[in-house]
Order: structure tokens, then sequence, then C-alpha cells
């Protein structure tokens, strides 16, 4: 795979290597989505690299893009590694192509026949890497509600010895 450092945002490089494999590889592919196009999704700076998601008619992924040599983990095509963010830890699988050089990918919806506009994947992917750099709530953030107690099953017996309230 070859390695390419991006210093500035790869977000055009992204939406260009996507918009081929779906011309190139996906043109026949019946699982894609006719309302959806390919668009690269609030790529960021994250730990020196860049990070984001990128929408196409048949996937909706992050995308780890390498933004110096320093900390970058190669993996190796379709080889996988886990990368810790805020929310957990996620599977990242390598890949590469010739717009991009090397960078690591991890799925996040496919097929995506759920969304009816573009607008709404879109949306989706915002909301997806802002709860992914978010912290999930500790236990101590907020009280633990009070258990409520299970009502007892009613069997049909129950239900027809009940006391109803006379008429008054």
């Amino acid at each position: 795979m070859s390695f390419r450092i991006h210093h500035s945002n790869p977000a055009d490089a992204v939406e260009q290597a996507f918009f081929r494999i779906q011309r190139d590889h996906m043109a026949d592919v019946p699982i894609l989505n006719p309302a959806l196009i390919v668009e690269a999704v609030d790529f960021q700076r994250w730990q020196g690299h860049w990070l984001g998601i990128v929408v196409t008619p048949w996937c909706m992924s992050l995308l780890l893009i390498p933004g110096s040599a320093e900390n970058w983990v190669s993996t190796g095509e379709n080889k996988r590694r886990f990368v810790n963010f805020p929310a957990g830890d996620f599977a990242f699988l390598g890949s590469a192509e010739k717009e991009l050089g090397e960078y690591q990918s991890c799925s996040l919806f496919s097929p995506m026949g759920k969304f009816t506009t573009q607008s709404e994947a879109s949306l989706t992917a915002r909301a997806s890497i802002s709860g992914l750099l978010t912290p999930p709530q500790t236990a101590s953030a907020a009280p633990p509600a009070a258990p409520t107690p299970a009502a007892p099953a009613l069997s049909r017996r129950g239900f027809f010895s009940l006391k109803r309230p006379t008429p008054g």
C-alpha cells in the first residue's frame, strides 16, 4: 500500500476516490441507493490525522487518513485494527486508493436503503462523528432512576376475580 501524508483536508480526494469506485466498480450493483451521492462529511484533524465520514450510495464509513507519519499505524490491505475514541474502540480495515494512498475505514451502514435523502444521510453522518468523539456518560454523571416494581402477572382467573368498584 502506498503511504501518503495529507497535510491539508483530504475531503476532495475522498470524493474523487469514491466517485471513481462508484463509476468503475459499483455501476450495476443492485444495492445502490439512487437518492444518494458520494459526499465527504466533516473531515477534521484527530490525533495528527484526518477523521471523517464518506457517504456513498452503497455505504457510510468512518475514514482515518494519515495526516503525519508520526503515530500512524499501518495495517496492510484488509487487515483490521482497533482504534480508541472517546465513545469506545472501533474496528478499522486497512485500504488504499490511488487518490488517497493508504487509509483505514470503519463501516457504519451498508447497504444504504434506509436513507431517503442525501440530507438525511449527511445529518446521520454528522451525528455519528459527533457521537464517536463524545465520551459516554458515566454512572456518576446522573443518579440512576429508582427501579419501578414490576406488576405481578395477572392470570385469567385473577382477572375475573378482581374486586370491582360498585357503582355508587
